[in-house]
């Protein structure tokens, strides 16, 4: 069996992949090694004989697979030969040929999970070098399919637009709510009572939006042509040039993940 390790396994994001994988039995514990530099294993008690550490030499050595699941920041802690190994990293803002000089490997995958990849409804953008092979690249969408939908991009840059336009996870979204909720408390409504309203709001709203057949601007379309108070809402909000704050926030979070 091939033996995977993940380096910074134990984080927030490390576990939110790793926990799907596991449950669906993608991989199996005893062929995970997980390493942290606190020695935590907090968060995957139901599956004793996974293999923790905080070397990641030791880590690196054992594997055939190793996954980046550290914050870009810490790169430089990691000097590691991973040579003929696949090397598949969730990191933003390091490029391909960065990970390659520094880790000694061709065969890399870079991905872009979000922060709801527990509950497997992450959107998963990846991109591979051409020195992987097909088997890297299956085991790679399998894996993380496990957290939700996964797309192959055909080109690294397109990665970088997708870190700021689905690695933004629920922020983006929130943002959006926060606004609504706020001005709910504002129009008088109990505090409480708005915020369970905008949360129950979106989680339909996005449950909807998954199933239906409508394209996001057909349901703008038909909500505005139906012509009654949403509408009213709907053609203010465009009015206001809506697009512009969003498309220029995805341009500065593209930009920043482009040039670190």
């Amino acid at each position: 069996m091939t033996t995977l390790g993940v380096i910074g396994g134990t984080g927030w994001l490390g576990g939110a992949l790793l926990r799907p994988a596991l449950a669906r039995g993608f991989i199996a514990p005893t062929d995970l090694i997980l390493s942290s530099r606190s020695g935590r294993t907090a968060g995957f008690e139901a599956w004793p004989h996974i293999r923790f550490t905080t070397d990641n030499r030791s880590l690196a050595a054992q594997s055939d697979i190793v996954i980046l699941s550290v914050r870009p920041e810490d790169i430089d802690a990691l000097e590691l030969d991973l040579s003929g190994k696949l090397v598949m990293s969730v990191m933003a803002r390091l490029p391909a040929a960065a990970l390659r000089k520094r880790f000694k490997s061709g065969r890399i995958i870079r991905a872009m999970p979000n922060a709801c990849a527990e509950q497997g409804l992450s959107f998963t953008p990846w991109h591979a070098t051409d020195e992987t092979t097909a088997a890297d690249a299956d085991f790679a969408d399998g894996f993380f399919a496990c957290s939700g939908k996964t797309a192959k991009l055909s080109t690294e840059s397109e990665l970088d637009y997708f870190t700021a336009l689905t690695g933004s996870g629920p922020a983006f979204i929130a943002a959006f709510a926060d606004v609504m909720v706020r001005d709910a408390i504002a129009h008088g409504v109990a505090p409480d009572n708005a915020d369970i309203a905008v949360r129950q709001l979106f989680l339909g709203a996005g449950a909807w939006m998954a199933d239906a057949p409508e394209t996001p601007a057909d349901t703008v379309r038909i909500f505005t042509d139906y012509g009654g108070t949403t509408a009213a809402g709907l053609t203010a909000m465009l009015s206001a040039d809506i697009a512009g704050p969003i498309c220029k926030g995805l341009a500065a979070a593209a930009e920043k993940a482009a040039k670190g």
